[in-house]
């Protein structure tokens, strides 16, 4: 391998980090992941509180992201807030969100602003949901309304976060609200449901901010055969992919979804490119084995390999291996779509920040092979900045940069966060910097000095 002391990145490349408002804002009880953390489904048995305080501080943490270096910052936005009741606009929240925006411009730090991510009102859940007959339509005001009060301050919008995930995981798996198991015509449903409240947000977002950058956050989770000369692993693994990751990009890129699932699906032909970058949410790998006792999973068993780099395991946690390679296998996967790239999240839950040096060095490593192949990558958003209430498993898994005292609201900046604050600042990962935090990946990054 050749040795070199730098990776360099093109002018403008964006480094931030990516958070969402359930998880860092506090005081969320109108959304259904307050019904599901009161009626007991966070299996570390905690709730979510005032999680980052937001709502009332986030300006401390945008300062924290400014001295980072940080030049973007994705957030989402709390539905219940702005939509208490049916027809009901909360002027005084959507006042709040116009001040966050104006605070993260004013420490020049771009916001990238998410309509959905896992969370509704709680009155929304109540009617169905993605499956409620008016779902679309509801959505649709919702951002009509957001963009009209927010849209001086934010050009860059994603629609929905992880369709897939919340699709899957509310569902099939039973993790997510509203927690039914086994329910993949109900997955697939709700799955076209959000493809079609996407499509229809893209045109409005569009016609009211023509020059917008409107797209999505998918998930991916990559799959490897365990054994890549059986056919059968190949099988299933394929089998996997297509059923997990690929229902949203195909309908986004060609407006159909898979032949056999049309009748569930309706009509997608109007997502067929309702995207301005693509979205990439990218953190674990499995290997798959062909397994005939599991049909619920498509007969793969899916497992981590001995030796592989795992982040800390929650209670509920489905991470496999951190697999940061996924960078550039997943940049490629999507050049097909001829848009710009963005890796809207990318991380590790690591308390002790040792794996988390080696995800960030690798991760700038599979970026930079993914510009010298010539595609369109963008910019990195790193998840997360502070600690967060992570869902299903609670605080047991901890993603920031920066560490969080739930209880007091402390903050201590982990080693990580010097790591990515000098490579955002440099624009350019150097090997003092690898040997500096990471030094098990500078053979990896940078060859053999």
């Amino acid at each position: 391998m050749a040795s070199f002391d730098a990776l360099t990145f093109p002018a403008g490349f964006l480094w931030g980090t990516a958070t969402a408002s359930h998880q860092y804002e506090g005081g969320n009880t109108n959304n259904q992941w307050y019904a599901w953390e009161q009626a007991g489904h966070i299996k570390s048995g905690e709730t979510c509180g005032l999680a980052c305080d937001w709502w009332a501080h986030a300006e401390r943490d945008f300062d924290r992201a400014a001295q980072m270096g940080l030049k973007a910052l994705r957030l989402s936005l709390e539905w219940s807030r702005i939509e208490p009741a049916p027809g009901q606009w909360d002027t005084a929240a959507l006042d709040r969100y116009h001040a966050m925006l104006v605070g993260l411009r004013q420490r020049d730090i771009i916001p990238l602003v998410t309509l959905h991510h896992f969370t509704h009102p709680i009155w929304l859940e109540a009617i169905g949901g993605f499956l409620a007959p008016d779902f679309v339509r509801r959505f649709i005001a919702y951002t009509g309304r957001v963009v009209e009060a927010l849209g001086d301050q934010c050009d860059w919008w994603c629609t929905i976060n992880e369709p897939n995930v919340v699709s899957v995981a509310g569902y099939q798996i039973g993790n997510f609200p509203p927690g039914r198991r086994g329910d993949l015509r109900g997955a697939i449903r709700a799955q076209a449901a959000l493809v079609h409240a996407h499509a229809a947000a893209y045109h409005e977002i569009h016609r009211q901010q023509p020059e917008a950058r409107v797209g999505w956050a998918q998930h991916i989770y990559t799959f490897d055969p365990a054994n890549p000369r059986s056919p059968l692993d190949r099988t299933v693994t394929r089998l996997q992919d297509l059923g997990f990751n690929d229902f949203f990009p195909r309908a986004v890129l060609t407006g159909k979804p898979l032949g056999i699932l049309s009748p569930l699906t309706g009509d997608l032909s109007a997502a067929k490119g309702t995207c301005d970058y693509v979205g990439i949410n990218c953190y674990a790998r499995a290997h798959v084995a062909f397994d005939p006792r599991i049909p619920s999973e498509l007969f793969g068993r899916r497992f981590s390999k001995p030796g592989t780099p795992l982040g800390d395991a929650g209670p509920g946690s489905m991470f496999t291996e951190m697999y940061p390679d996924g960078i550039l296998r997943n940049a490629r996967r999507f050049q097909s779509f001829g848009k710009p790239i963005y890796f809207t999240e990318n991380g590790v839950p690591d308390a002790s920040d040792h794996l988390r040096p080696w995800i960030i060095a690798r991760a700038a490593r599979a970026l930079h092979d993914a510009l010298r192949e010539g595609i369109d990558v963008r910019g990195y958003l790193h998840w997360s900045l502070v600690d967060n209430f992570e869902w299903e498993n609670g605080w047991t898994m901890r993603f920031g940069l920066i560490a969080l005292d739930e209880h007091t609201q402390e903050r201590a900046p982990r080693p990580s966060a010097a790591l990515y604050g000098e490579l955002a600042q440099a624009n350019a990962l150097t090997r003092d910097m690898v040997t500096r935090y990471a030094p098990t990946a500078e053979r990896e990054v940078f060859g053999t000095a």
